[in-house]
């Protein structure tokens, strides 16, 4: 965002502060509007209902006192540090305290984005654009504590404003450094709202004195009263028409004429969607829920029983697993019909293979049917030792004689690249390894059981897969731990260990230059990454992910 538009906070909230003095005396014993996610639906009420998207934020000191269970002693003075930093440079300007003059009297903020106003086309820019306007609502709860504000800044020197009348409401002009600002206070003074843009306050105005709101949008309206279940909610964010908003925002970009008709329309598989921040005992957590036309949908969903991942070890760093490669190679062909320059690549990758006697669709994707994983897994041997670690697919098929052919047909075309591809045993299986020479193996492939084929790059991987006996990754504690409240059933695991992670991310950051201290103090106060999916219908997608946090550890 253009520095001019992150500066007109607090200018804003000082010259609407003191219009709220005028009626603070009468309205001493009355209680504006909740600062927890309730609120949510009386600030969309204040939003003219062409807004694009909203995004609510809770200030109930309740929801954020959860943060303070989490963090180590680093990590707490980075964020601590930041908060000064943010006093400093946003709120010094005007002797400002967020503590002690905002935070008494600033409910729940709602923060819309509206469609841009009609650009002007000049000589110098025939087809300009704008940026979507910034409306932001600011529950006034207590009309007193904005009065002492007020009061404090009408003596600033640097600070002018002029009123503009606008069908009996008041508009505040506020100039200071940069544009000018816009503010009123409204529907009965519990209101605060605020834009660079005139227009969109007059919006706001014109809302709140009956024209078409947020709350009573099509599609909006519901998103609004079901939310997303989430504990401490401190944000929520509402898009009641998603092909619609992005179709907006592309409208002013630059770019706009790259992007195909037939990629908006594939926006349009998603009606409308809502997101919720929460902060729980686990950490942070994020949950989308999505409206689907399931008509437009070309996959369908299935759920997984993640059984695959237990054929991974308990070190394994990142993870991704799921179910139906097969239906998702076949949807994207589908697909390719619309798209010349997809469908064309595809075409492509097809003659070559085919030269070399080889079915994309049947020999690679084919078979793949099962649940799949892939996973980044440590090591310090072989071809791929330098990294710090290796990778491995692991697949379910209800055609092994397909898979058995197709790796066949490339174990004798790597035969003819200088690579030696010798079979071994590694226990009771029988594996099949490329080595290259005076360099050790470079990938392997076998069978973990009558349906499952493994695919390891790096040398110990294979062996590490095949030998059981060790801990399996579905029972180790970390896993437990970032993806064990995580929704069930679902269509697999996104999951990452961020203590092991960062065993590798340190590893190239020394040889590229060292990560900050900062940045490393937060990284290391995370306990790893969990995100999963679901369908409980055609018409509905879920998806949930968790920051897992580490406890608090005394100083």
């Amino acid at each position: 965002m253009p520095e001019s538009k992150s500066k007109f906070l607090i200018p804003a909230i000082g010259a609407a502060a003191v219009a709220v003095g005028g009626i603070a005396a009468y309205m001493y014993f009355f209680k504006g509007p909740s600062g927890d996610s309730s609120g949510a639906i009386a600030s969309a009420r204040v939003v003219p209902d062409d807004a694009l998207v909203a995004t609510y934020i809770t200030t109930d000191p309740q929801a954020w006192s959860k943060l303070s269970q989490f963090g180590t002693p680093e990590a707490q003075k980075v964020v601590s540090n930041s908060l000064e930093a943010f006093n400093k440079t946003t709120l010094a300007d005007g002797n400002i305290s967020y503590e002690k003059d905002l935070k008494p009297w600033i409910s729940g903020v709602m923060v819309a984005l509206l469609p841009s106003n009609p650009a002007k086309p000049t000589q110098a820019t025939p087809q300009a654009t704008q940026e979507p306007n910034v409306l932001m609502v600011v529950g006034i709860k207590d009309k007193i504590s904005a009065l002492n504000l007020a009061n404090r800044l009408k003596s600033q020197k640097d600070v002018k404003s002029q009123e503009i009348d606008y069908k009996g409401e008041k508009i505040t002009e506020t100039q200071g450094q940069g544009k000018p600002t816009y503010s009123a206070i409204i529907n009965n003074n519990n209101y605060l709202v605020f834009s660079q843009d005139k227009i969109a306050i007059e919006q706001a105005i014109d809302t709140v004195k009956g024209e078409p709101s947020f709350a009573s949008k099509q599609g909006a309206s519901e998103i609004l009263s079901k939310g997303v279940d989430v504990q401490n909610a401190v944000a929520q964010i509402y898009v009641p028409d998603y092909a619609s908003m992005f179709e907006q925002l592309i409208k002013n970009s630059s770019q706009a004429k790259q992007i195909p008709r037939q990629t908006l329309d594939q926006l349009k598989q998603v009606k409308s969607m809502v997101a919720g921040i929460g902060i729980d005992n686990d950490g942070v957590r994020m949950k989308a829920v999505a409206n689907i036309d399931p008509k437009l949908l070309k996959y369908k969903y299935e759920p997984s029983s993640s059984k695959v991942v237990s054929q991974f070890p308990a070190n394994t760093l990142a993870l991704v697993s799921g179910q139906g490669i097969s239906r998702w190679w076949k949807a994207v062909t589908e697909e390719s019909k619309n798209y010349p320059e997809l469908n064309q690549a595809l075409q492509q990758a097809r003659g070559q293979l085919q030269s070399v006697n080889i079915d994309l669709d049947k020999d690679v994707f084919g078979w793949m049917d099962g649940e799949f994983g892939l996973a980044a897994i440590p090591s310090d041997q072989g071809v791929l030792a330098g990294f710090g670690f290796g990778g491995a697919f692991v697949f379910d098929t209800s055609d092994r004689k397909t898979a058995e052919a197709t790796f066949s047909k490339i174990d004798n075309i790597v035969k003819t690249q200088n690579v030696n591809v010798q079979a071994r045993k590694i226990g009771d299986r029988d594996i099949t390894e490329w080595q290259i020479p005076n360099q050790g193996g470079l990938l392997a492939h076998g069978w973990l059981d009558q349906d499952t084929v493994f695919i390891a790059l790096g040398g110990p991987i294979a062996d590490t897969l095949s030998i059981k006996g060790g801990q399996p990754l579905d029972n180790s504690d970390s896993f437990k731990t970032i993806t064990g409240s995580l929704q069930r059933p679902n269509g697999g695991y996104i999951y990452i260990d961020m203590d092991k992670t960062m065993l590798i991310v340190n590893k190239f950051a020394t040889a590229a230059g060292p990560i900050t201290p900062d940045t490393a103090a937060i990284l290391n106060s995370i306990r790893g990454i969990g995100v999963t999916a679901n369908s409980n219908n055609e018409s509905t997608t879920q998806m949930e992910m968790l920051l897992s946090l580490k406890p608090k550890t005394a100083k």
